[in-house]
């Protein structure tokens, strides 16, 4: 099922950026997929425990929307939350040893594939409860607008998060205060395995904003381009002080929901059609061949760079030693913040 074509729908069709620029988005594409499918390979062999949801297929949004993005700026997504963290610039070693739960990684080996989090690159965190993110990122986003400074928030929700309570609150009180939060609804078409089409009846999520006052659009997500175009209109309105923004990236996930997802509810043509004729690394790959930007031989050069780097940190989180019984105690309180008198 291809993404679903709207009236609001934006494409790329003549590239606005440069050669280096659209290499850099070919490799940090290719970085999240190489890493996905080794941390499905070490979920297979018993390395990885617990929940494991990969973003395979679904680079092109959180590459396209970092794109547009400026030092400072925040984000914070649910559990299929990989992509993310490495799109960002945190370290594939320190993600990695999270997966398998060791001691190297960035929450010390105790939260595993859904609960990352990291200050220095303002990543807020997966998270597991569905929408759950959607007003923490408002609560983000007014943090700022009371400090007076112009970052901006991108809260990332799914298609089946889209139809939880708390979405429709943190819209009203986003709107109603002014908040520099992109809602970004990675519209995926199944949620945890329902089509879109059976789970909703108004399935133009971007349009629910409208009820609030909230501008928005969808977007072709499987266009890097696209993305990052829609993106910079959004992160414009946000920093203009105008409120919060809505984009519906329409996307796809190539696995199932997550690693014990079988995926019986579509058909293995749907899926093979995507991957041959919407992915969106491939999309890049002809850009910058038919573009004269690089060659063959370039792009296999980045192709081995990127599986040295995801090989050396499946190492890295094979020989990271797990956490010591020690670390049950910690980090359980937050220390008490300094109070002025």
């Amino acid at each position: 099922m291809p993404p679903r074509k709207t009236a609001a729908a934006t494409t790329a069709a003549t590239p606005n950026v440069s050669a280096d620029e659209l290499k850099r988005y070919y490799r940090e594409m290719l970085l999240i997929r190489r890493f996905e499918e080794k941390a499905g390979q070490l979920y297979g062999m018993g390395l990885i425990g617990g929940f494991c949801h990969l973003y395979i297929g679904q680079e092109a949004v959180v590459v396209g929307l970092e794109a547009a993005a400026s030092e400072g700026d925040k984000r914070v997504t649910s559990y299929r939350d990989h992509g993310h963290m490495l799109a960002c610039g945190m370290d594939p070693k320190g993600v990695m040893a999270e997966l398998t739960g060791r001691e190297g990684g960035y929450s010390k080996g105790k939260g595993g594939s859904m609960h990352m989090f990291s200050k220095e690159k303002h990543f807020y965190g997966g998270h597991g409860i569905v929408a759950a993110q959607v007003p923490i990122g408002a609560g983000l986003a007014f943090s700022d607008k009371y400090k007076g400074n112009d970052r901006v928030t991108f809260t990332y929700f799914g298609d089946g998060a889209a139809n939880q309570g708390q979405v429709a609150e943190s819209y009203n009180m986003a709107q109603l205060w002014d908040l520099p939060v992109i809602f970004v609804i990675e519209n995926n078409q199944y949620a945890m395995g329902t089509s879109v089409k059976r789970a909703t009846k108004s399935p133009d999520f971007w349009e629910r904003g409208v009820a609030y006052g909230i501008k928005g659009e969808a977007v072709d997500g499987m266009d890097v381009l696209a993305v990052k175009e829609a993106g910079e209109r959004a992160v414009a309105h946000c920093r203009a002080g105008k409120g919060p923004y809505i984009l519906e990236v329409m996307t796809y996930r190539y696995r199932g929901h997550s690693m014990s997802d079988p995926a019986k509810y579509r058909t293995r043509e749907e899926v093979q059609e995507m991957r041959e004729k919407r992915d969106a690394i491939e999309h890049v790959r002809q850009m910058l061949l038919t573009g004269g930007h690089a060659s063959e031989e370039d792009l296999k050069r980045i192709d081995k760079e990127i599986k040295d780097i995801v090989n050396e940190a499946a190492e890295f989180s094979k020989e990271s030693p797990e956490p010591d019984l020690s670390e049950l105690w910690t980090d359980i309180y937050a220390d008490a913040a300094p109070q002025d008198a």
